[in-house]
Order: C-alpha cells, then sequence, then structure tokens
C-alpha cells in the first residue's frame, strides 16, 4: 500500500492544472499525485497525459459535485492518507511532511489541515479554512483568521499545532480508513460543509482533528463557483441547516433550529434591501430544499445517533458567533 495519495478533483480546470500542477510535482516528491476528473469537457485529461505524464488519472464519466467525485475518486485510491487538495491551490516547498508528521504522531487524529493564506493577497488568510475551522453554539462555522467576511493579515499568530472543530476541503489530509469509515463525503450536500460534516463525524467516533501551522498553502477561492454567488448562497444555508439537524442533540435543536431559521430570514432580508435579490430566493430556495428533504434527513439522524451517540460539546463554542460580531463588533478571533 503506498502510504499518501495526493488527489486533486478537477472539473474544466484546465488552466489551473497548468498553472499550479507544476509545483505539486515539484514539491511532493515520493508521493503519488492524482487527478481525479470529474467529467471535464475541456482539454483538462488531454493535459494531464501529455504535459505531466507522471500523474495518475481517475476520469469519471460526469460532474458528481465535490461531494460525489472524491467519494467514487478515492474508492479507487489505496493509500494510508489521502490529500484532498483543489485545483486552484499554490504548494510551498516542505509543504507535506509537517502534515504527514501530525498523522503520524498520534493514531487518534484523522485529519489535518494546514495554513490556508490567499494567493491573490498572500499576507492575508483565505475565506477557506484559514487557520482552521470551528463552530458556534447555533451551528455557524467560522475560522481562525476569518470570521465572516472580516480576514486577519498573517502576522506568525496561528503559527501552531492545535485540535480544530474542521479542517478545509480546500486542502485536507485525512486516514483513508477513517473517510471510508462514513462512506465519504454526504453526498447530498453537493459541495459547501461537507467537510464539516465528516469532521463532525470524526468527533463523534471519538477521532480528532488537526491544524499544522508549519505547513503553508496558498488557496484562489471561488474556482468553482464566485462568492457571492446565489448557488453558493443556496448551498452553504441549505447544507448549514442539514449540518445541525443531523447533529445536535434535541433538546438544543428545539429552540436552536427556530433561531437559525429566523437568522435566515434576516439574512434574505438584508440581501433584499442591498438589491441582491437572487442571494434572497436563493435563502428561500433553500430553506424549502431543507423542508422538502426532512424525512430523509430524519433517517440519516437516527442511523447517525444510534452509531455515535457521543456529543463533541467541549469542541463548540457555547456563544453565538453572530451576535458576537455584528452586535458586539468583535472581528477576529482572539477578541
Amino acid at each position: 500500500m503506498s502510504r499518501t495519495a495526493i488527489v486533486i478533483l478537477n472539473y474544466n480546470g484546465e488552466k489551473l492544472l497548468r498553472q499550479f500542477l507544476p509545483m505539486v510535482i515539484e514539491y511532493s516528491a515520493g508521493h503519488r499525485i492524482i487527478v481525479a476528473d470529474n467529467g471535464s469537457t475541456d482539454r483538462s485529461i488531454a493535459i494531464v497525459r501529455t504535459d505531466f505524464p507522471g500523474v495518475e488519472i481517475i476520469q469519471l464519466d460526469r460532474n458528481y459535485g465535490f461531494c460525489g467525485g472524491y467519494n467514487r475518486a478515492l474508492k479507487q485510491v489505496d493509500a494510508d492518507y489521502y490529500v484532498l487538495l483543489n485545483s486552484d491551490i499554490e504548494v510551498t516547498p516542505q509543504w507535506l511532511s509537517p502534515i504527514i508528521a501530525t498523522l503520524d504522531q498520534n493514531e487518534a487524529i484523522a485529519a489535518v489541515q494546514p495554513k490556508i493564506l490567499s494567493y491573490i493577497m498572500k499576507t492575508k488568510f483565505e475565506h477557506a479554512g484559514a487557520a482552521g475551522g470551528f463552530i458556534d453554539a447555533l451551528g455557524y462555522p467560522y475560522c481562525r483568521g476569518r470570521i465572516f467576511d472580516h480576514v486577519e493579515d498573517d502576522q506568525g499568530q496561528y503559527n501552531d499545532e492545535r485540535e480544530i472543530f474542521w479542517a478545509s476541503g480546500a486542502c485536507m489530509a485525512i486516514r483513508s480508513k477513517a473517510f471510508h469509515l462514513f462512506n465519504g463525503f454526504d453526498e447530498d450536500y453537493f459541495a459547501h460543509m461537507e467537510e464539516i460534516d465528516l469532521c463532525w463525524k470524526l468527533h463523534r467516533n471519538h477521532q480528532q482533528v488537526y491544524y499544522c501551522g508549519a505547513s503553508t498553502i496558498y488557496h484562489v477561492g471561488a474556482g468553482t463557483l464566485a462568492y457571492g454567488s446565489s448557488r453558493k448562497v443556496f448551498l452553504n444555508f441549505r447544507n448549514g441547516l442539514f449540518l445541525i439537524f443531523k447533529h445536535l442533540p434535541v433538546a438544543s435543536l428545539l429552540y436552536k433550529l427556530p433561531i437559525r431559521l429566523m437568522l435566515d430570514w434576516l439574512a434574505a432580508a438584508k440581501f433584499l434591501l442591498t438589491g441582491e435579490v437572487s442571494n434572497s430566493l436563493a435563502v428561500l430556495r433553500a430553506h424549502v430544499a431543507f423542508v422538502g428533504n426532512m424525512s430523509r434527513e430524519i433517517k440519516k439522524r437516527k442511523i447517525l445517533l444510534k452509531a455515535y451517540p457521543y456529543f463533541p460539546g467541549h469542541l463548540i463554542r457555547e456563544s453565538s458567533i453572530v451576535f458576537s460580531y455584528y452586535v458586539m463588533g468583535k472581528k477576529t478571533y482572539d477578541q
């Protein structure tokens, strides 16, 4: 069995592959590199075959989304560790060694993410993961280095190694047995927050998720869906409801779900007032989709509760990040 496999999920990303794959090859010597193609219609496969002959290819018949694409691809990869790497990421020298060392040192650690900085503004953290993900009392995700739209400068304040709640799917190293224990990502998410759901399951199985500040990558971001697009808004709001409905204890869910729904409507109203009509409608569509899939989500909840009843409450923020950010004006993690 090969030790580590770097798997890049690609969909019509020929320009990104030309730009970033050479550095992955240069700085990942000794590890398998695989491009899993999600049914691209551009020249992605041809480019990999001709320009990067040492890179393996897994070719899927259509676009299964982030979740379905990785689930199908990783079933075909025999390795101890998977490194899920977005195609729009610039890696750095020795980026992988500290991550692998973190996994090697402790069997209880199931997944690790590096420091994720912005490719466009390299002194700033990037939205998708920053310096490790957390979750608040109402199930809202946030990161060290990035809370909602406020992004911090990297001044070495997060150069540590520590346990986090969730690791970013933009770059996540995960034990293969941990990934397959839960059948990979929940494909009903399609994209966005699926990694939070998976990490929550890992915690429920008494495993840990870590951040490794000794490793740095640069992420372009919004390569598939632009920030602020109505499709992204829909997925984030719908999947956020899926997430808390699946994982929160009944006693918490009974009052936290109505609060989340109310806050969603406030967000929809804000979108409407600022002229973002499509985003306002996306919130409505997210709620309709959530209610329409309620019976399916109830089944998932019951199965998960029976198999993994443990709730990792010690890792969840006791207060609301929404209140702290918008009411108290606290914009950074240390605040």
